[in-house]
């Protein structure tokens, strides 16, 4: 059994914008029930906070981070991510006049001064650590008292449907039996891991529905998708998703859970 793609080979995953770019826009393209993601967070911490100091830790290609420079307008919103290649991108998305900045660096490491942050936000990136207590103990670090963190996550066992769908496929027949992408930070461990270093103060839950239109549809997400062992190419996937998918399509879901936590 291969070992988890999100835990190692970073970069091949995201050495470049266009993999994510088009695992995005194919999930995006799919979703039929679930607010947006930075919608949810903007909405999260004390708006004070969210009105000086924020920093967005893995901004990946920074949709989130343009999202709270408007809705914020902080003294300083700082972008960090651990991919030059996403940190590009994010910076295009920002309007020129946005105070916001752009730094490379591990999560794990943080190139912020102690108690130096009103809020963190970790949108989708904490399951990216073996150990993720390790990065919310550096939030706690940066944060000042009574600093906030937003962390969002989804559970283990998201897009089950797809897994099964590529097992019944042929394409992978270890799909259902690879570990999940989300294993080390989920929705079922997200509130134990943070009370480590931090004290939850709110948690929410929101189930997201996403339906692919046809087996084109699938095998486009599918085949940026580092989870399965899929050595046919995507015009392959999609013949061979035909017969099961149809005209109908095949649908997925994933329930996102949102923390947010405080300093002590």
């Amino acid at each position: 059994m291969s070992t988890n793609p999100f835990l190692s080979g970073q970069e091949e995953l995201y050495g470049t914008s266009r993999r994510l770019a088009r695992r995005t826009g194919a999930l995006h393209g799919a979703k039929i029930q679930g607010r947006p993601v930075p919608e949810v967070i903007s909405e999260l911490p004390d708006p004070e906070r969210a009105r000086a100091t924020v920093v967005d830790v893995g901004c990946g290609r920074g949709s989130t981070t343009a999202h709270l420079a408007q809705r914020w307008n902080p003294v300083l919103l700082a972008g960090i991510d651990l991919s030059h290649a996403l940190l590009v991108d994010a910076r295009r998305r920002l309007p020129q006049q946005a105070r916001a900045r752009f730094l490379r660096a591990d999560f794990h490491a943080l190139p912020l001064a102690e108690a130096s942050v009103d809020v963190v936000v970790a949108a989708f990136c904490l399951y990216h650590a073996p150990q993720p207590q390790r990065v919310i103990a550096e939030f706690a670090r940066c944060l000042r008292p009574g600093g906030q963190a937003v962390l969002v996550t989804k559970s283990a066992d998201s897009y089950r449907e797809l897994d099964e769908l590529v097992t019944a496929a042929g394409l992978d027949p270890h799909a259902t039996r690879r570990p999940s992408l989300y294993e080390t930070f989920h929705s079922g461990n997200v509130e134990h891991i943070t009370t480590h270093h931090l004290a939850v103060r709110k948690t929410v839950n929101h189930q997201h529905v996403f339906h692919f239109r046809d087996a084109a549809h699938a095998a486009r997400y599918l085949t940026t998708t580092p989870k399965y062992d899929l050595a046919a190419d995507e015009q392959a996937i999609t013949t061979a998703l035909h017969p099961l998918v149809g005209q109908s399509g095949v649908t997925a879901t994933s329930r996102v859970t949102y923390v947010l936590a405080e300093r002590r």
